[in-house]
C-alpha cells in the first residue's frame, strides 16, 4: 500500500438504506475492506458477526460499531471498515477509534 500521512479529517462514515436495514462504511487513509461485522437484534439482545480480512485490525471497532447502532435503531447493521495509514503510534491509533466513535455518535444523533 502506498504511504498515507495520517489525516484526522480523512476518516469518513456514509451510509447505505438496504429495504429495513443500514450498511455503514467507514474509511479513512488508504480506503479498503479490512473488516465487517453485521449486528441485529436477536431474542436476547444484540448479536454480531464479524470477518476479518487477515493482518488487518478494523474487526477489534467494526463489531461494537454494529452492535451500538443496531441497538440503537433496532434494525440490522453491517459495518464495513477500512482505514490504513502507515506507521501509526500508538496515541494515533487512539485518535482513529476516538474519531469513528464520534462519528458514530453524530450518526445516531442525526437518525433521532
Amino acid at each position: 500500500m502506498p504511504l498515507e500521512a495520517f489525516d484526522r479529517g480523512d476518516i469518513t462514515l456514509s451510509e447505505t438504506v438496504v429495504g429495513q436495514d443500514i450498511l455503514l462504511l467507514i474509511t479513512g487513509g488508504v480506503r479498503h475492506i479490512g473488516a465487517a461485522s453485521t449486528a441485529y437484534i436477536g431474542e436476547n439482545g444484540p448479536a454480531a458477526a464479524t470477518s476479518a480480512v487477515p493482518g488487518h485490525k478494523e474487526h477489534t471497532i467494526s463489531e461494537s460499531v454494529a452492535i451500538k447502532v443496531a441497538e440503537a435503531l433496532q434494525r440490522t447493521v453491517t459495518v464495513v471498515m477500512g482505514i490504513h495509514y502507515d506507521d501509526l503510534s500508538k496515541a494515533q491509533i487512539a485518535q482513529v477509534v476516538e474519531i469513528v466513535e464520534r462519528k458514530v455518535e453524530e450518526y445516531l444523533a442525526g437518525k433521532k
